[in-house]
Parts: structure tokens; C-alpha cells; sequence
């Protein structure tokens, strides 16, 4: 299996009509196997799912940048995906894995929002967690923000943690002084002036020692 990627890249419904989307989406992706595009569709069907993580996939491909979907794993099996990010009312991870079978080295991740959701994650067998909201997020604005203090208690499961709502290049640093893994992000990546500079700031923190070595 490759290493999990250290961003999370995640679209809504707001990204994923944005008119220069496949510009972003190559930007983001030409960062390499550090980071991930996530095709998430809210309020989409599952044609319109499967059609933008086609097109991640196109995009992410010389670059060798990870592509996942959301919830479906029939989806990502389809379209030539790496993996799946399921939610709280997805299937479990041990159903997905059973429909994995054929398609060992696609990673599992789990969305979790408190210490007892990750810890049923990890039994399940899940590949990570993505915990939040650690911070306060424009997006989830009626979420409380759980605090650093949530995110090493899920790193202490022992589980590639990522950190989502409210990240930002400084609290991408204290999500990996907390011991995460990586972190995920829609804003941060979706809406910076340059994609790839802002997807290079948010892995720099677990390429550059120098960032965390304080």
C-alpha cells in the first residue's frame, strides 16, 4: 500500500461548480503523493459523484496524487480511485473492506467526530481517522471545535489522524506538533490565490523538520 497522503483535499458543493475547478484540482494534485484530491458531493447523485472523481483521477494521475471518494466505495472502485472516506452513516469499514476484497491496497478512512467514534473506527479496521472539527470552521459553523486536546487522543489510538475544520499552513503545525498525520481541508486548498502553493505550506509542516522541531 503507498503511504497515506498528508493533505486532504475535499470539495462541496460550492467547489465542485466552481468554473476553474480542473485548474485548481491539477494545481492541488501537482504536489504529488503528499496530498489528495477528495471528490465529496453533498447534495449530488451518484453520477455526478462519479464524475468528478473521474476527473480527479485524469488530473491526479501523472503527478501521482491520491484520489478518494467519499462514502461510495463502488464509486471509487469504478473510476479507478485509491480509497474511500466514509462517513457516520456510510457503511462500516468492515463492510467496505468485504467489498475491497478484490482491491487490497485501497485505504479506509473513517470521518470521526470524538474520541469514541475513532476508537470504534480502529477496531473496525479502519487505515485513519480524519477527526475535527479541531479548530473553528466557516464551514461547519454551528460545530464546536473540539481543540488540540481531542486530536491526541485520537493520535493516541495509534492511527494515521488527519485534522479537519478551520486548518490553516500555522495550525497545520500544531495539528502535527499533536501528532497527526496530515490534515483536510476545503478553503485552504479550494479558495487560496495559488493551489499549489497553498497545498505545499500545508504539507511542508511533515517535510520540514525545521517547522516542528521546537
Amino acid at each position: 500500500m503507498r503511504p497515506l497522503p498528508r493533505l486532504l483535499a475535499l470539495t462541496d458543493d460550492r467547489v465542485a461548480a466552481l468554473d476553474d475547478l480542473g485548474v485548481r484540482a491539477a494545481a492541488i494534485a501537482a504536489a504529488g503523493p503528499a496530498v489528495a484530491l477528495v471528490a465529496r458531493l453533498p447534495s449530488g447523485s451518484t453520477d455526478q459523484l462519479a464524475a468528478l472523481a473521474q476527473r480527479f483521477v485524469a488530473l491526479a494521475a501523472p503527478p501521482m496524487a491520491m484520489v478518494l471518494v467519499t462514502g461510495r466505495a463502488d464509486v471509487a472502485m469504478a473510476v479507478g480511485a485509491h480509497g474511500v472516506i466514509l462517513r457516520k452513516d456510510d457503511l462500516s469499514v468492515a463492510t467496505v473492506r468485504q467489498l475491497l476484497a478484490c482491491h487490497p491496497d485501497m485505504i479506509v478512512l473513517r470521518s470521526v467526530h470524538s474520541f469514541a467514534e475513532a476508537s470504534a473506527a480502529v477496531q473496525d479496521g479502519a487505515d485513519g481517522v480524519i477527526a475535527g472539527s479541531i479548530w473553528p470552521s466557516a464551514t461547519h459553523p454551528d460545530r464546536a471545535a473540539a481543540g488540540t486536546g481531542m486530536l491526541e487522543q485520537v493520535v493516541s489510538l495509534g492511527v494515521a489522524t488527519y485534522a479537519i475544520g478551520g486548518v490553516t499552513p500555522a495550525r497545520a503545525i500544531e495539528a502535527r506538533a499533536a501528532g497527526a498525520w496530515g490534515v483536510a481541508v476545503i478553503s485552504a486548498g479550494w479558495d487560496a490565490a495559488n493551489a499549489y502553493q497553498a497545498a505545499m505550506e500545508l504539507v511542508q509542516s511533515w517535510s520540514d523538520p525545521a517547522r516542528h522541531s521546537g
